[in-house]
């Protein structure tokens, strides 16, 4: 409950009487209990609803006690001091006075369902509000216990969990929110994810990390998310250099070229891969993105587009005789890069068909960098649904695995 909503429900519910009750007590009349006051009780009372109108928060805690001090106090009487205590406790940022008066009422029998619900909300968001975490938290798990469903309390518990230090809780809490936002088919909250990511970075937890950024790139993909993404995942542990080049593929289709260095370096690494084509391409995106054949060093770029016609002259002049000597009947290594390098050139099918033909003889020297292949194929030919298959069965964990994951999402992207 809000800050001041209990104290407001308190002073409009028990609003005191100037009429004297049967006994000559004074009468305080409420929509949920009628009860008999006497005057030297009601007199305090109803200076703590003045109080509480005027915020005057803590001296109506001080007046409250004073009423207390009455001798002979009645059960009724009780009950309605723990109530304005609730409030005025509240108000006061005050939890543990909340829980004094709670309790007492509890045991008095004076707290219904609903009322019951709104009374451990207010406590749990009293201790929350002054930083008490660890109580915060034991009370909206209390208030989720007996059947409370607030949006406003899980952010209590989660901001509790997160103040406290419980990464761990939070990340456990946090995925299965997003798997049953899948399961009824919402897209998770970016904040939630966010959520995650930032529990999962202090708690250095990768897995959960990876999972949230996948779900990222999934649901709000964007050219900064996709630049932390590829990143990201040459920065893991165990990292091969050979995906360098896939990352910058990953690059490319993600618009995260950085300038003059990124296009230069993919073209030669492609080149020197055997990808010929894909090598001329990215030094002709470089000069539609007007980063190369400019400046100083426009001489240079030139150099390099002019080889890479060549090679890709070569590698069209050559592909026949690699087709043959690559259908080697001992193993289908040498049929994977030609396989891709067809399909980067127009083929995509043709390319699809020569991986497959590889993976097929079997022998492979990396059976990982083969399905990898085969993904990037697929999608050149716009075979979405087998090229997030053969992702998936990337499970390397040189870094093929991760880079394949990011292909996948990619490529659903595309369906």
């Amino acid at each position: 409950m809000k800050l001041n909503t209990l104290v407001a429900c308190m002073v409009g519910v028990m609003a005191l009487s100037l009429g004297t009750g049967s006994e000559g007590s004074l009468g305080f009349s409420s929509a949920a209990a009628q009860e008999a006051v006497r005057p030297e009780i009601g007199k305090h009372l109803k200076d703590v609803q003045a109080m509480l109108k005027a915020a005057k928060y803590r001296e109506a805690l001080a007046k409250l006690r004073e009423a207390e001090a009455v001798g002979g106090r009645t059960a009724g009487e009780n009950v309605l001091i723990e109530r304005l205590r609730l409030a005025a406790a509240q108000g006061a940022g005050d939890g543990d006075s909340m829980v004094r008066a709670y309790e007492a009422l509890k045991a008095a029998g004076k707290v219904g369902g609903g009322e019951n619900l709104q009374y451990l909300e207010a406590i749990a968001g009293t201790y929350s509000r002054v930083n008490e975490n660890a109580k915060a938290l034991t009370w909206a798990n209390r208030y989720f216990k007996e059947g409370g469903n607030s949006a406003a309390m899980k952010a209590v518990v989660t901001r509790s969990q997160f103040m406290s230090g419980d990464m761990g809780a939070i990340i456990k809490d946090t995925v299965a929110e997003i798997h049953a936002d899948e399961k009824a088919g919402r897209a998770p909250s970016k904040e939630k994810l966010g959520l995650l990511m930032s529990a999962a970075e202090r708690a250095k937890d990768s897995n959960a990390y990876s999972l949230g950024l996948e779900k990222l790139l999934q649901y709000y993909p964007g050219k900064d998310v996709w630049a932390a993404a590829i990143s990201g995942a040459q920065q893991k542990k165990g990292f091969s250099d050979r995906y360098v080049l896939d990352l910058f593929r990953l690059r490319f289709l993600s618009g995260n070229m950085r300038g003059e260095a990124d296009y230069m370096d993919y073209s030669q690494m492609a080149a020197q891969a055997g990808f010929a084509d894909e090598g001329l391409k990215a030094v002709e995106a470089g000069y539609a993105a007007g980063v190369l054949g400019q400046g100083a060093s426009a001489e240079r770029h030139k150099r390099l587009k002019d080889f890479m016609l060549k090679r890709v002259a070569d590698a069209k002049a050559g592909f026949a005789a690699a087709e043959a000597a690559a259908k080697d009947p001992r193993d289908g290594n040498a049929l994977i890069p030609l396989g891709l390098a067809l399909a980067q050139r127009g083929d995509a099918k043709g390319g699809v068909k020569l991986i497959e033909l590889g993976i097929e003889k079997g022998n492979l020297k990396n059976e990982d960098a083969a399905k990898l292949a085969l993904g990037q194929a697929q999608l050149l030919a716009g075979e979405m649904s087998k090229a997030v298959a053969s992702f998936r069965g990337v499970k390397g964990t040189d870094g093929s695995a991760e880079v394949a994951r990011l292909f996948s999402i990619h490529a659903r992207s595309k369906k």
